[in-house]
């Protein structure tokens, strides 16, 4: 599994490298809020990503968090990950 040190890189910026194991390292932080409070919302987003890039395992921890999440915050993640997906 890719690990990075976010240092003083934006996330954006991370993610810009479209590395889908980078992808869903940066959706497990922000599930786990290893760098602050967790955001299923935005941890549901780069999940979908990296599982849409083909790590299995993101499929798995994607569906585990739909379950605690609304249909609100289950929409407004699956709209961002496809603006995301369209730009890059």
């Amino acid at each position: 599994m890719a690990y990075f040190d976010a240092g003083n890189m934006r996330f954006e910026d991370i993610a810009a490298t479209g590395n889908a194991e980078t992808l869903f390292e940066l959706g497990l932080m922000y599930a786990t809020g290893r760098n602050g409070e967790p955001d299923v919302v935005a941890a549901h987003k780069w999940l979908n990503i990296a599982a849409f890039r083909g790590v299995e395992a993101a499929k798995h921890h994607r569906e585990a968090l739909a379950a605690e999440m609304t249909r609100e915050e289950i929409a407004q993640a699956q709209r961002e990950a496809r603006d995301w997906i369209t730009r890059h």
